[in-house]
């Protein structure tokens, strides 16, 4: 439970300096929005890039991807059919099905796959199909509910290269499946740049803490709880009963998928939805009851299959 219990820590230390930063007015008032800015544009498409160049491509070619995609299809699925009934519109409605079903798999997703799982590479399926698959769409989907979607066809269909997250991931991946190389004097600088996502992405995320209402209140209520009830629940039910049901996993790959599945909703969502002004409540509020409710659950998960 070590992995578990210092990920978990590490955030915590993390967001609780963002906090302290914003009660303390250290950035001024527009501190978090240069965070968030500086973390979408910069460094998380610089962290993207040189983490998926040098990335084997055929590890997301696994029974365990296949039910990673699949438990994460049913856990959007069911936000996304609630949020049409209930009329929470196409980016709330976004936002919302990432929070269910968008796992921490970078700056939770390693430290835990290390010390639970015993291996890192682990994660790296997920991390590669979040970032190449899911990331994309939603984004893509964001930008032209958002006022993309005017102006003709073919800049429409462009919208994903016009995305800096997604140009990182993209361009990560041809650089695998190509295999070049990547110099040392353009790799390191883009190293160190992409080494300023997480933590400018939690700090964000503490500051944006200052001031804010106990979780799970206000108009955004229904949408949290239903998030929240999918990422932490739901989906690693889902992914349970894929795995053992449909798969016949047993064992360390039992364990592996639903560990995965069972991991909160991750930071940069929060980052997602501050950059297209739109449900930043719901994706801050989702974020941290899943990431506190995550806690037993993992060690649960970790006890009744480890």
């Amino acid at each position: 439970m070590q992995g578990v219990l210092t990920g978990f820590a590490v955030i915590a230390v993390v967001i609780g300096v963002g906090y302290a930063i914003g009660r303390l007015g250290y950035l001024g008032d527009h501190g978090r929005e240069v965070l968030t800015k500086l973390a979408f544009h910069v460094a998380s498409p610089a962290l993207l890039f040189t983490t998926l160049a040098q990335t084997d491509l055929s590890v997301i070619f696994s029974s365990r991807l296949l039910v990673t995609a699949l438990s994460t299809a049913a856990a959007a699925g069911v936000f996304v059919a609630v949020g049409v009934v209930r009329r929470w519109g196409v980016g709330r409605t976004t936002i919302g099905a990432l929070c269910s079903s968008y796992v921490n798999s970078g700056n939770l997703g390693i430290p835990i796959a290390v010390y639970v799982l015993g291996d890192a590479s682990l994660v790296a399926p997920v991390l590669l199909f979040q970032l190449v698959g899911v990331t994309p769409i939603a984004l893509t989907i964001l930008d032209l509910s958002g006022g993309g979607g005017k102006g003709p066809l073919w800049r429409r269909l462009l919208t994903p290269l016009r995305n800096p997250i997604a140009v990182g991931s993209l361009a990560g991946v041809a650089v695998s499946a190509t295999g070049l190389r990547i110099p040392a004097p353009v790799l390191d600088p883009l190293t160190l740049i992409g080494g300023m996502s997480v933590p400018a992405v939690l700090l964000a995320f503490g500051i944006s803490l200052c001031g804010s209402t106990m979780p799970g209140r206000g108009p955004d209520r229904h949408p949290v709880l239903l998030s929240v009830a999918l990422k932490s629940l739901g989906q690693p039910a889902a992914a349970w009963a894929l795995a053992a049901g449909v798969f016949g996993l047993r064992g360390a790959p039992l364990l592996d998928v639903v560990v995965t599945s069972a991991l909160p909703a991750a930071q940069n969502l929060y980052t997602y939805a501050s950059s297209y002004g739109v449900g930043e409540r719901l994706a801050r509020d989702s974020i941290l009851l899943s990431t506190v409710i995550s806690v037993p659950v993992l060690v649960v998960v970790a006890a009744l299959l480890g």
